[in-house]
């Protein structure tokens, strides 16, 4: 279930350069079959772990939430204040062209009234007209033993329905375990599970809410969950970028 943006190489190109390569025929017809597709090596080691380092920056963040508080699981994250890091407002802006189309197909298919206009800056508009104001991009952080349970990143009436995940950690070199989960909730069947494999610098696309699936009386809609199971060694970091902003 693997959409690559291009071969892992030396990271030469640009981050422009490297979002033009995405092949988003190929991720919507992925995202269509399993619910999710990878964009693989989207971001350089060197960008991930500059990344990963802003966590200790307490000014870059709006807020900071530890998990077991409020029963979310173990670790915390931090959501980016405003401006946003360059990087990532670059990725939300160069990737929002991408999904948007995915995603009013995906409504229409749904029998959903939203569109989601060609500009991420647009978009924000119409959230800020929400009352939703607040960034969502995020950085998470996991020990060991920490996870994330199953949840819906939903922030106010107005959602996006598509989301991006990068790991910014090697998998068994910084951390052992922690493997990105998504479930699939089908009216009167039983759930289904997909344990997405990554390595540093892919993203994974996956639904923030519910998706479309083609069944032998039509189109159904199915209720998604997303969460990382327990890290069992080391230290794994991510960045989560949501496309809509929270009240």
């Amino acid at each position: 279930m693997t959409v690559a943006a291009r071969p892992r190489r030396p990271a030469t190109a640009s981050l422009d350069a490297r979002l033009a390569r995405i092949d988003w025929s190929a991720l919507g017809a992925e995202l269509d079959a399993r619910g999710c597709a990878t964009v693989r090596a989207l971001l350089t080691p060197e960008e991930c772990e500059a990344l990963a380092a802003r966590y200790a920056e307490d000014a870059a963040f709006r807020s900071r939430v530890v998990m077991t508080r409020h029963g979310f699981g173990r670790g915390e994250y931090k959501y980016f204040a405003q401006p946003l890091p360059d990087i990532v407002a670059r990725l939300r802006e160069g990737l929002y062209p991408g999904v948007a189309p995915i995603a009013n197909r995906w409504n229409e298919a749904m029998g959903l009234g939203a569109r989601y206009p060609d500009a991420h800056a647009d978009y924000v508009h119409r959230c800020h007209e929400a009352g939703q104001l607040r960034p969502t991009p995020l950085l998470l952080q996991y020990g060991e033993g920490d996870y994330n349970c199953l949840h819906q990143d939903l922030y106010g009436d107005e959602v996006f329905p598509l989301q991006v995940a990068f790991l910014l950690s090697e998998p068994e070199r910084d951390f052992s375990g922690g493997e990105f989960v998504l479930t699939e909730q089908r009216p009167r069947m039983q759930s289904r599970v997909e344990v997405v494999p990554l390595r540093q610098g892919d993203g994974v696309v996956f639904p923030v809410h519910h998706r479309p699936v083609q069944g032998s009386r039509g189109i159904y809609r199915v209720n998604m969950r997303h969460g990382v199971s327990r890290v069992r060694s080391g230290h794994r970091h991510t960045l989560g970028i949501i496309f809509h902003d929270a009240l």
